[in-house]
């Protein structure tokens, strides 16, 4: 894990996957590592009334129903869709969801506007077919065929980046397990072995780029994650999150509560704004998502450990949040400018403190961009 950027969820978390496999006595659907009890135990966290000798961490934080509904959908042989607005946690859903059942969430497909069938179903290695003709051994097989030959979780990201023709691509392989390779004269079918399923992901502000056909949706199971905005949950995400950052990055830093209010406030303060504004032009064109939050803390955290004093404060956070969600100029100056003025100004002088830093370093990050 020292040599690894960011390593995948079944790696990061293989000890504790292995005591969970090693205690795990209930019914395990086709080859699944985990029973689905357990499964749910791993991603949502142990409670005291589960009786473990050990605590299991929460590692993905959301409403119980939608784990569940994800895991009886992926025991099912329908296909398991992800959809929801950017930064509510589906791709790290997914991998968890991966990791748990197959003990490999790296057999992924990134759907864009370049996704080719071939990269759902198979190509060839041109200089194996050169040299010894068209076969199985000179076949380079995809992500997804792979986890058929496996029988394990097969993952598609942004499903809905990518072209019609290549969706419908996966209607046959959802719903006859199999790929025909017709360049072969034997040996020219793949068949899903059981545990065999696809997790796709799709983002719900892309509707009208690539459409899900009807014949493709009736394939899926559809689960759609919210936005977080219960402020308790939100904070415990970015706690999470945040915590896995100080470490990968060994950083010793404190992350003062008043600075995590101040970020969590200043993020409910701007949804609140975009939801009563009269059109686009009034909204920052960001999500304002809890992923977004995390990136605002990280930037000022590595901003105070590499160019501060190594001491997180409110006037770099504002510096990071202005610097993060200032993406059109001057549309989104003027709506932070606005509410720099109009929410935290007022804010500042009633409760002093950080919020008075957090307004002076606002201030200066609008005026620099502006």
């Amino acid at each position: 894990m020292t040599e690894m950027l960011r390593a995948p969820a079944e790696t990061k978390y293989a000890e504790e996957l292995d005591w969970l496999e090693s205690i795990d006595d209930g019914p395990r659907p086709f080859s699944w590592r985990l029973s689905p009890k357990m499964v749910r135990l791993f991603i949502l966290g142990s409670e005291r009334a589960d009786g473990l000798d050990r605590e299991v961490a929460q590692k993905w934080f959301g409403d119980r129903s939608f784990v569940e509904r994800a895991i009886v959908t992926l025991a099912s042989d329908r296909g398991l869709l992800l959809i929801g607005d950017p930064g509510t946690g589906k791709s790290w859903l997914a991998e968890l969801l991966s990791a748990a059942i197959s003990r490999n969430s790296t057999l992924v497909v990134q759907g864009t506007a370049g996704t080719t069938e071939d990269h759902i179903k198979y190509s060839w290695n041109v200089s194996a077919v050169i040299a010894n003709g068209q076969s199985r051994a000179s076949m380079i097989p995809s992500p997804i065929m792979t986890a058929m030959e496996q029988g394990v979780i097969g993952r598609f990201e942004e499903l809905t980046r990518s072209t019609s023709d290549v969706q419908d691509a996966l209607i046959s392989i959802l719903s006859e397990k199999y790929v025909s390779i017709p360049e072969l004269d034997d040996d020219n079918i793949v068949f899903a072995k059981p545990g065999f399923s696809i997790i796709a992901t799709a983002n719900s502000r892309d509707r009208g780029v690539n459409d899900l056909s009807s014949a493709l949706k009736r394939r899926f199971n559809f689960v759609r994650i919210p936005v977080v905005t219960n402020k308790k949950s939100e904070a415990e995400i970015v706690r999470f999150r945040t915590v896995e950052l100080l470490r990968r990055h060994q950083i010793e830093l404190d992350v003062p509560p008043t600075l995590l209010d101040i970020l969590l406030q200043s993020f409910a303060d701007l949804r609140a704004a975009a939801a009563s504004a009269g059109s686009d032009d009034e909204k920052l064109e960001s999500a304002l998502s809890t992923a977004e939050q995390i990136g605002v803390l990280e930037d000022a955290i590595l901003h105070s450990n590499f160019f501060g004093d190594r001491a997180l404060r409110a006037q770099t956070l504002a510096g990071s949040l202005v610097g993060s969600l200032a993406r059109r100029t001057p549309e989104d100056l003027a709506i932070l400018n606005k509410y720099w003025h109009g929410v935290v100004e007022p804010r500042s002088k009633a409760e002093g403190g950080s919020w008075t830093e957090f307004l002076e370093g606002g201030r200066e990050a609008i005026k620099t961009l502006s």
